[in-house]
């Protein structure tokens, strides 16, 4: 077997070339080992190679309704940062504050940029920049710091808005790794973003002398999380690979398959980026040769039939020397940004060809140049549809609209115009299905599923491929002394993993004796009366494009089910309950995009306004980081907007499991755990309370639940070191599984068993003993049956009357949306327990119903 001398790597024989040629030729899928044989393909082997990546790009072309057509976008170059607390060894464009005349660009240096493309007829603004220079320079801190902004991204944010608003330049933004929570907050002021992965060659980031070492952002890991995280967010986002930095083909093609997997399950990824490298003088890896551009082209090859149609293949212009025919034959289909203002800031010494000489290679070519926008045709058609994935925020799409043309592409005549990017405060009108709270129990759903079923939620089979090994054995052996220690020091299982897994997955007999011990410490702590609040459910919205695969509640807002109610119509509602006795009004609803900035203040003072006694129970994590995000500040000074609007406390739902493996497979954009931890932290320190709850059943297992608990016991640890009440009960939701996507596509189980419910509820009081008081019980998803077991073996709490339930109904859920509290005085006597009402913080309550709920 030869070798490569270059690599080291084995040499593929001419048989597995063929074969491998033949596959491709074929149009069957490849692994990776094919690939990689395909990535050597040079000479005659070569040009079997580029003719079937051709075929496969003209059917692309074809698919996406652009056929014959090569793209391009016309931009600036906006380097708003040189300065990068990573140390890339064949990097030029970061360089260090001595060398800079600042740390950055002033915003009128960033219009004046802008402006000056617009004039030149550029639709697009390229935001590239070093990632969080702050957290290694501090002239970048002061910098930031002496004009008011919190971090590099804080500032990126105001610039993109400030491009928007007074040039009408499409932004698209570059500052590398992203959490979840800086692309929700960023999408807004962008129609795109993008970070090249690069290489998921480990190796070359965490081995001395590699060309990543020391750079904390390079860690392929990391940006395999953001791009997830970005598909999770729904942003048309553009990455790639870079060649010839001392990776393998094998770690190339396992690159590349990478891309593949994250743009098949998000459909977000709107094309991909072979790079070659290029030496630059002044780096540690300035001796190292470039990348042969039939390399590249074998590259270029390789990806566009690994990509799944829709991905457009790019390789730069002004990096290719006089190649560009070929790189047309290896099959991309797009030129990418090409700037008659700027130049490429990052290969300063490879100038952007004129455009018309591109045009003119691109003809030579059989193909015909035509500029598109920063988003891609499919993501421009679909996010100004507004249908199924919201690809473009509401306040970019208005400026996306403007330059575009039916086709997705740019306009011809299209010319930038300064454009308002905020949208007006105001209020927003009741539309749709506004009695579906009442209809759901008569008329039922209008469709089992949602119409954009097979798309909206990603790819079901990339995501089967996810879903968490199914749950461990019963640990019969252990059970016995599992069970003195959670009678003799309930808490201390939250130390004992062994022993908690004994309790959480026994049965039989053992489940009797977990009961009994659960039931014995719910009398200490909290005594026989089973409580419940006086209460209405209000779910002022069903609109809502994030994905999330458990839920049945969500519509686009053309869905006959949809809804939305006026702030008018919600406090109506509220005073209905106030006059039927209740107390608290809970208020959900789904990341409705038309819903203005001010729309969930708007709420709560509607309420408080109309009923200035009610308690108002309102708003998921979910929907405290999504409306922080969209009004640009801190999940702390929007809570804190909100507690002064009349907020009383917020549910703590959106939890499901508190386990991103777990949460990928259920959702699809909905927060990560530590972003939930860290909305509920921040209500708890700002003295608003919530409540804490745990959706199981479906593609979970008891190990799961068992860190969930103990997930809620450290964070309710953290509320007690900071003087705060925290949690005030923790709620299991079993999960409803009749109209749930992900079980109608085979994923999930069907709901959790009687047994598992038990388990759940007996565990919850044992390991939150001393933390969470109060364990209450779903009646709506359990029903009267299992509503008794689970009170009898731990629960003390009923929740709600509800008077209304519409999201576990939508479900499939067979027990009603509300209970008189007559009916839940006798549920509790079923047991031989009396009930009594409580407020929504378990205190008792000034004013009483004694009679049937009733509302017209």
């Amino acid at each position: 077997m030869s070798v490569d001398q270059e690599t080291s790597e084995p040499v593929p024989s001419a048989s597995a070339m063929r074969r491998a040629l033949r596959r491709a030729t074929d149009g069957v899928a490849l692994d990776a080992t094919e690939a990689a044989v395909l990535l050597h393909a040079r000479d005659d082997d070569l040009d079997v190679l580029l003719a079937a990546a051709a075929r496969a790009r003209d059917a692309h072309l074809v698919a996406e309704g652009r056929a014959g057509l090569i793209t391009y976008s016309r931009k600036v170059f906006v380097p708003l940062t040189r300065l990068c607390r990573d140390r890339c060894h064949y990097c030029t464009f970061a360089t260090v504050p001595h060398r800079v005349e600042a740390a950055f660009l002033e915003r009128e240096e960033v219009l004046e940029i802008a402006r000056q493309g617009a004039a030149a007829g550029c639709k697009e603004a390229l935001f590239t920049l070093g990632d969080r220079p702050e957290e290694r320079w501090p002239a970048a801190a002061e910098w930031l710091d002496a004009r008011g902004y919190s971090s590099t991204i804080d500032y990126l944010r105001s610039c993109a808005i400030a491009v928007l608003e007074e040039t009408g330049l499409l932004p698209h933004l570059n500052p590398g790794v992203l959490s979840w929570s800086e692309l929700t907050r960023l999408k807004p002021v962008s129609p795109s973003m993008g970070m090249m992965l690069e290489t998921t060659a480990e190796r070359l980031w965490s081995e001395p002398g590699g060309p990543h070492y020391g750079s904390p952002d390079k860690d392929p890991a990391v940006r395999l999380r953001v791009l997830a995280d970005a598909g999770r967010v729904a942003v048309p986002f553009t990455s790639g690979v870079l060649l010839g930095i001392g990776e393998t083909r094998t770690e190339r093609a396992e690159s590349l398959l990478a891309l593949r997997a994250s743009a098949r399950q998000y459909g977000h990824l709107q094309e991909v980026i072979v790079q070659n490298f290029r030496a630059k003088p002044d780096t540690a890896m300035r001796g190292t040769p470039d990348a042969d551009l039939h390399e590249l082209a074998a590259a270029v090859a390789v990806a566009r039939l690994l990509m799944p149609s829709g991905v457009s293949v790019q390789a730069p212009p002004n990096l290719v020397g006089e190649e560009h025919l070929l790189m047309l034959r290896a099959g991309i289909d797009d030129w990418g940004g090409v700037s008659p203002v700027t130049p490429d800031h990052v290969n300063p010494e490879r100038p952007w060809p004129h455009i018309d000489e591109l045009a003119a290679v691109t003809a030579e070519g059989g193909f015909t140049l035509r500029e598109r926008l920063t988003a891609y045709p499919r993501h421009v058609r679909a996010g100004l549809a507004g249908d199924s994935t919201q690809w473009l925020d509401l306040r970019v799409a208005g400026h996306v609209a403007a330059l575009a043309d039916a086709d997705g592409l740019a306009r011809e005549d299209a010319v930038p115009q300064p454009r308002e990017w905020q949208e007006p405060d105001g209020g927003f009108e009741s539309i749709g299905r506004t009695d579906l709270h009442r209809s759901i129990d008569t008329a039922g759903r209008s469709e089992d599923r949602r119409g954009d079923f097979d798309t909206v939620y990603g790819d079901w089979d990339e995501l089967r491929k996810q879903v968490p090994a199914a749950a461990p054995e019963r640990l019969d052996a252990d059970v016995r002394g599992a069970l003195r220690l959670a009678e003799r020091d309930p808490a201390a299982l939250l130390a004992d993993d062994a022993a908690a897994m004994a309790l959480m997955t026994c049965d039989g007999p053992a489940m009797e004796e977990l009961a009994r011990i659960a039931d014995g410490y719910r009398r200490e702590v909290v005594g026989d009366d089973v409580t419940y609040v006086v209460n209405r459910n209000i779910n002022f919205s069903n609109i809502c494009y994030v994905g999330c695969r458990f839920c049945a509640f969500a519509q686009r807002e053309r869905d006959a089910d949809a809804f939305r109610l006026s702030p008018d119509d919600v406090a109506d509602r509220a005073e209905e309950a106030w006059r039927a006795g209740a107390t608290e009004v809970c208020m959900q609803g789904g990341i409705d995009p038309r819903l203005p900035v001010s729309g969930y203040a708007d709420l709560v003072r509607a309420v408080r306004t109309r009923v200035p006694e009610m308690h108002v129970h309102a708003f998921s994590p979910m929907e405290v980081v999504s409306a922080a995000a969209k009004a640009g500040v801190s999940i702390a000074d929007w809570l804190a907007e909100l507690k002064e609007a009349g907020l009383g406390s917020i549910p703590g739902t959106a939890a499901e499991i508190l386990d991103d493996d777990v949460r990928w497979v259920l959702t699809k954009g909905k927060l990560p755990a530590a972003e939930w931890i860290e909305v509920v932290s921040t209500a708890h320190r700002l003295g608003i309370p919530s409540s804490s709850t745990m959706m199981y059943g479906h593609v979970d297992n008891p190990e799961h639940w068992l860190g969930h608990l103990k997930t809620l016991a450290r964070v309710q640890d953290r509320a007690r070191e900071h003087g705060a009440a925290g949690f005030t009960e923790f709620v299991p939701l079993p999960f409803v599984h009749r109209n749930a996507p992900i079980y109608l596509a085979g994923l999930a189980r069907p709901g959790p068993t009687r047994r598992d419910n038990r388990a759940v509820h007996a565990m919850a009081r044992l390991l939150l003993h001393g933390r969470i008081d109060n364990v209450q019980c779903s009646w709506v998803k359990l029903g009267d049956e299992g509503t008794g077991e689970v009170l009898a073996g731990g629960a003390n709490d009923l929740g709600g009357t509800l008077m209304e339930e519409t999201i576990s109904r939508m479900a499939g859920s067979e027990h009603g949306s509300e209970r008189s509290v007559e009916e839940l005085h006798e549920l509790a006597g079923r047991i031989g327990r009396p009930a009594r009402q409580r407020s929504t913080t378990y205190q008792p309550v000034g004013r009483r119903q004694l009679g049937v709920t009733a509302l017209s």
